[in-house]
């Protein structure tokens, strides 16, 4: 069996990136978003986020950025469908903790399905949210990243770059 990856998460981060759960490359890596087929860090270039092109090798590097990793269920599978709904039960508990925690100023959840577990809310649109779960915390949804998804990659970008945006608006 893989072992659940580590958090790349601290106070005061800009942005905590949260994904379903890890891939089974990530598993295999220990790194976030680490499957060949993942747009990720393809967004987070393409939107602005990022000033170069990192690799999933490089996920803890991206805490110097103010960007942070986590997953609402930390146990890697080959899709988000063999998610257990006591995993998800057990992983929104333990996410809300983290966010009260470590308070970033910006949660992206990396798929709809993502925050509609979290928050349970259903047919959620993309971008901020007006009611966050955790008061004084902006909550955005972004597309996932996964290959499985069909959004053309500057569609999903474009997404993303609202929360370039409001990091350039935050004073």
């Amino acid at each position: 069996m893989l072992s659940s990856i580590p958090d790349h998460i601290r106070s005061g981060l800009s942005i905590l990136f949260v994904g379903y759960n890890p891939s089974l490359r990530s598993g295999e890596t220990g790194h976030h978003y680490a499957n060949p087929s993942n747009r990720f860090y393809r967004l987070l270039y393409a939107s602005g986020l990022t000033d170069r092109l990192y690799t999933p090798s490089e996920d803890g590097d991206l805490l110097e950025l103010g960007y942070g990793f986590t997953n609402i269920v930390s146990r890697p599978t080959k899709t988000a469908d063999e998610i257990t709904k006591e995993e998800y039960e057990q992983g929104r508990q333990t996410l809300r903790e983290k966010i009260e925690a470590y308070r970033p100023y910006i949660v992206c959840f990396v798929g709809k399905g993502v925050y509609e577990q979290y928050s349970g809310r259903r047919n959620v649109g993309w971008g901020f949210q007006t009611e966050p779960v955790v008061p004084g915390v902006k909550e955005f949804v972004a597309p996932s990243s996964s290959g499985l998804v069909r959004m053309k990659l500057e569609e999903m970008a474009d997404i993303f770059r609202q929360l370039r945006k409001a990091l350039d608006a935050k004073v």
